[in-house]
């Protein structure tokens, strides 16, 4: 097993309260999955739990022995001290610099590389900020809505190249938008308000790949899944 949580649960410091509780999973197949549900459920500290920046839980995790798993979110800052070209090349390891420069241009961000980190929009630097991340050894990333302002056709676009290389990483993409998540997710956790129960809902996803065509019935299912797990 990849990742096991057993009853987990977590309140904030100093809160009566839980956050959420008694939540069960187990994720075993590498690839695009997903964390959904309304804003206050949670969502990041849930995915703060799994990746060790925040502790003080109850419950277990379980994860495979040496996995390493990132978090990343939405608006992380980078060093302004030099252009974002000198930072990525400054922090790509040894023998990366092949993937680096294929994630600049699959990610729209080649005419950018001399421009620094606050000269970009939100969405160019999200997009940077994800390249950084990719570019280091994990098992598991968590997106935690890591391509917000990124167009749309540009977003699908780096999504699919995630999927293309790296079919063995898993991926735990946090994000409001309910047709993204049901398009290209397999696993779709969906985090309810404290006290519902139960407090989470699986639903499988369409995983579309590039060039696949949509099923307009199965997505309608996924979505009315998801709608009525809410």
């Amino acid at each position: 097993m990849f990742l096991e949580c057993r009853d987990l649960g977590y309140r904030y410091p100093q809160s009566p309260e839980f956050v959420f509780q008694d939540i069960s999973l187990q994720l075993d197949t590498p690839g695009f999955h997903a964390l959904f549900g309304p804003s206050g459920v949670g969502k990041t500290s849930f995915a703060k739990l799994l990746t060790g920046d925040i502790n003080g839980y109850t419950g277990e995790i379980l994860k495979k022995e040496n996995a390493i798993f990132l978090y990343t979110y939405n608006q992380e800052r980078l060093p302004g001290w030099s252009s974002i070209g000198r930072h990525l090349d400054k922090i790509t390891p040894p023998g990366m610099a092949d993937l680096c420069q294929e994630l600049v241009e699959i990610f729209g961000m080649e005419p950018f590389m001399n421009q620094k980190f606050s000269q970009l929009s939100l969405g160019q630097q999200n997009r940077i900020n994800l390249i950084r991340y990719l570019l280091q050894d994990f098992d598991l990333l968590v997106m935690d809505e890591s391509l917000a302002n990124v167009d749309e056709r540009s977003k699908e676009n780096i999504i699919f190249k995630i999927k293309e290389r790296f079919p063995d990483k898993y991926f735990l993409y946090i994000s409001h938008n309910l047709m993204e998540v049901s398009k290209f997710s397999n696993a779709i956790l969906v985090l309810l308000k404290a006290g519902k129960q139960p407090q989470t809902s699986l639903i499988k996803g369409l995983n579309i790949h590039r060039n696949d065509v949509i099923n307009s019935h199965e997505l309608d299912t996924v979505l009315l899944g998801i709608m009525n797990a809410c």
